[in-house]
């Protein structure tokens, strides 16, 4: 019988898995978003700065600051739930996940957002559901909130064409 894997290096691979997702693009570095996880679920944080607000009278997000991370929270999740079954069945190891390591990310064939209420100043959180999920094509919906998890403010659904698995046997 296998004896399992200490909790601390799952942990560890998990995190090196998803710290090698998001520093390869610079956009979500820019944005100031994160990810908490927890087991296979994340939650994408979109931490507040002032310069992520569109309409200072009011004041609001920018509309394309909104519809940015939710779709950044869609790619990652969906990149995210490929890495999983990989991650879980020990074949990547922690010192080899860097960003060229890892698949190529899903490429959005058409996003669309729906703006239910202002973003007001402060923390923005979202996460994704995959609706469908195959070798070529995936559905994802993704949910927008800031104090009130029941109180979206905004939403959306996406079509991603994702990127072709290299067999490793050639």
């Amino acid at each position: 019988m296998k004896t399992p894997e200490p909790v601390q290096v799952v942990k560890q691979r998990r995190d090196s898995a998803l710290r090698g997702l998001i520093d390869g693009v610079p956009y979500i570095k820019f944005l100031n978003i994160t990810f908490d996880r927890r087991g296979d679920e994340l939650t994408g944080v979109l931490h507040y700065d002032p310069k992520l607000i569109g309409n200072p009278a009011l004041p609001a997000l920018h509309g394309g600051v909104t519809a940015a991370f939710l779709e950044v929270t869609a790619i990652v999740t969906l990149s995210w739930s490929m890495l999983w079954d990989d991650l879980e069945a020990g074949r990547l190891e922690p010192e080899g996940l860097t960003h060229d390591a890892l698949p190529r990310l899903p490429k959005t064939i058409d996003f669309s957002v729906d703006y239910l209420r202002a973003g007001l100043p402060r923390d923005a959180y979202a996460r994704a559901r995959l609706n469908r999920s195959g070798r070529r094509y995936a559905s994802v919906h993704v949910e927008g909130w800031q104090d009130n998890r029941e109180r979206l403010f905004a939403q959306a659904t996406g079509h991603f064409l994702m990127p072709q698995r290299t067999d490793p046997d050639g």
